[in-house]
């Protein structure tokens, strides 16, 4: 899977709280909680995103409350996939949980800027800045991840299963 977007780039430490506030919660469809993503940091962030976009983070991307509706909202906002120098574990999980395709790796997050064209090959972690014409290697997704992420998520995959 090829994922190709514009980047929008964020700092370290950037929580749950930031990316969903608490007071839309009581929310748990993907489209209306999108409408909120990021809210805690740049309100109305989601009205500048195109369908695909990707974004770029520093160290600990998702910490806070582990709260699904973080990464819930990003995909519903219509970002494609996260790139991090790292991220929270439970985000992590989350993440995968919910099929929203994530990546570590701190050259990616230090060098890619704002706007930038990015394109990642999901199964092999091999991220490509078109716009500055360098490549970075995240670590690889595992191949049973991979699955869960195309799949839409673990209870698409389960009921995919039965």
């Amino acid at each position: 899977m090829i994922i190709k977007g514009k980047t929008h780039k964020f700092k370290d430490d950037i929580n749950t709280d930031e990316i969903i506030p608490a007071k839309y919660l009581s929310h748990t469809e993907p489209e209306v909680l999108g409408e909120f993503c990021m809210d805690g940091i740049i309100p109305g962030f989601s009205k500048g995103i195109s369908k695909g976009d990707i974004i770029v983070a520093g160290k600990n991307f998702g910490c806070g409350s582990s709260r699904e509706h973080a990464p819930i909202s990003i995909k519903g906002c219509g970002i494609s996939c996260v790139i991090a120098e790292d991220f929270a574990r439970i985000f992590y999980r989350n993440s995968i949980n919910i099929g929203l395709p994530i990546f570590e790796c701190a050259e990616a997050s230090k060098a890619i800027e704002e706007g930038d064209e990015v394109e990642v090959d999901a199964s092999t972690g091999l991220i490509r800045n078109l716009t500055r014409s360098r490549s970075y290697q995240a670590k690889p997704m595992p191949a049973f991840m991979q699955e869960l992420i195309e799949a839409g998520g673990l209870m698409k995959w389960v009921v995919k299963k039965k």
